[in-house]
This record gives C-alpha cells, sequence and structure tokens, in this order.
C-alpha cells in the first residue's frame, strides 16, 4: 500500500469538527463517510483507481490547517493532486463564507443561529451523480429511513478497499447501479419508482448520454430548467442538487416541510 501526506489550508472561520461532523450527520459513519477520533476518512474513486482519503485538523477555527494522507495500491502522482482537490471539495475549505457573515449580521433572525453553527462549511458529494441518487432516496419519507437506504445502497454496490485490516466502501458508480438495474434495486427494499428513477438515470450518465458533471458553471436557472426535465427530479431534488453537487452556494431546498416548520 503506498502513501502520500498533504496539507490544505482552508479558507476562514473554518471548523473542522462541526464540518465533518455534519457530512456525517454527527453519526461517525454514515454510507460513504467516517468521523471517528478526530479523522475524516473516505474511500475516493480516483483516474487510477480505489484509494483512502483521511485528513484531520492542525490548526484553529480561525487559522485553520489540515493534515491529509492518501493510500491506495496503485498511487502516483496524477491521483495525489486529484484526492487533494477532493478534499478540498467534499469538506468545503474553498468557500469563502464572509458575505454571508456580513448578510446575517444585518438580519434580525439568523445572528443566534448563526453564531451556534460558525465555521460550518457547506460539504458536497464527490459527484453529481451521488448527490442525486442521495437526494431521490430522501424524497418524501423521514431521515432516518432515507439514512437506513443510502448505507444500504453504498453496502451492496458500492467498492471496496481493505486498509489496515479494515473495509472501505465507496459509492457506486453509475455503470454499478445501472447493472444492478430495478430489480437489483428492489432486492434491497427500494420503492419500484426510486428504483425506476435511479436505474434510469444511472444509465444515462454511464453510456454518456447525461452529464451533470458539465453544468457546475451554468447560472442556476438554466441548471434547474434542464434538471426537472429529467424524470425523477423535481425544484426539491433539483436544489439540493445546486448546493451539495455543483457548489451554489445560493440554493435553496423549496418544498421542504422540515425546513418550512422550523422556520415558521
Amino acid at each position: 500500500m503506498k502513501r502520500a501526506l498533504f496539507s490544505i489550508r482552508p479558507v476562514p472561520p473554518f471548523d473542522f469538527d462541526l464540518t465533518a461532523g455534519y457530512i456525517t450527520y454527527f453519526r461517525g459513519r454514515y454510507a460513504t463517510d467516517i468521523f471517528e477520533n478526530g479523522v475524516y476518512k473516505r474511500l475516493l474513486r480516483l483516474s487510477g483507481g480505489l484509494a483512502l482519503l483521511s485528513v484531520r485538523s492542525t490548526g484553529t477555527v480561525d487559522s485553520p490547517t489540515l493534515a491529509a494522507e492518501v493510500q491506495s495500491d496503485c498511487l502516483d502522482e496524477e491521483m495525489i493532486v486529484e484526492a487533494r482537490e477532493s478534499a478540498a471539495w467534499l469538506l468545503g475549505t474553498d468557500d469563502d463564507l464572509t458575505p454571508f457573515y456580513r448578510m446575517a449580521a444585518a438580519d434580525p433572525y439568523l445572528p443566534p443561529v448563526v453564531k451556534g453553527m460558525h465555521g460550518l462549511h457547506i460539504t458536497h458529494t464527490a459527484t453529481a451523480h451521488e448527490a442525486l441518487v442521495l437526494a431521490i432516496l430522501g424524497q418524501q419519507i423521514s431521515t432516518h429511513v432515507a439514512r437506513m437506504l443510502r448505507n444500504l445502497i453504498t453496502e451492496t454496490y458500492g467498492d471496496s478497499l481493505v486498509v489496515d485490516g479494515e473495509v472501505y466502501r465507496a459509492f457506486p458508480s453509475p455503470q454499478r447501479l445501472a447493472d444492478a438495474g430495478i430489480e437489483g434495486l428492489r432486492k434491497i427494499k427500494f420503492s419500484r419508482r426510486k428504483s425506476e428513477y435511479i436505474s434510469d438515470i444511472s444509465r444515462q450518465i454511464a453510456s454518456g448520454a447525461l452529464d451533470l458533471e458539465c453544468l457546475r458553471h451554468q447560472p442556476a436557472e438554466d441548471v434547474v430548467k434542464l434538471l426537472t426535465k429529467i424524470r425523477g427530479i423535481g425544484p426539491w431534488t433539483a436544489h439540493w442538487l445546486l448546493i451539495r453537487a455543483l457548489g451554489y452556494s445560493d440554493g435553496f431546498p423549496h418544498g421542504d416541510l422540515a425546513m418550512e416548520r422550523m422556520m415558521a
């Protein structure tokens, strides 16, 4: 197993524990992500193969520094660069929250909420496909059930790598879910409708008929219009994708009942 070390300097303020904890819903382990004993881990799918990313904080919220390690059987310089870019993207380290804090400070209701979340950066999924599948699995069900389904799809169809005796799993590739098909997804307790959506979208991405990654730099309104033309994607899912997969900080989960109750 080959290893490489590198460091990341996030844009401050950056609360590593809060941000990495959020990725796992503060449960330590969630689907592809692990945050235990102050170390965030995720199995990445890079150009040269699977690689385990490990990140820990060596700085403070206002002067943040992250120490990272990547491990793989086939590690090369290109994969190290990809791993660093992936770590920064997953943890949102390059995002500047200053404009948001400035806006929140002038709001009559936000300051107490923002104070408790100081240094929390918006985290992202590794790919738009991953975000889309996770969003579909979370449609119209409780967060508890959604977490179960997201764990199940990763455990069943995610590629694995053993490092130091522990098994780590990557999120399933579009091809893997396309091969599983509707019946394969039905076998792990997915509804027929969600199985159809995930199978169809995965097949389109795997074949090259649908390219979600190219949407990153287009106007948000255009992206939403394009996404909502895809079967299984409504406004809520489209905006969730804007935030978690495409890096649009001004996306908003339209029609989110939990959010509406919280703000009422």
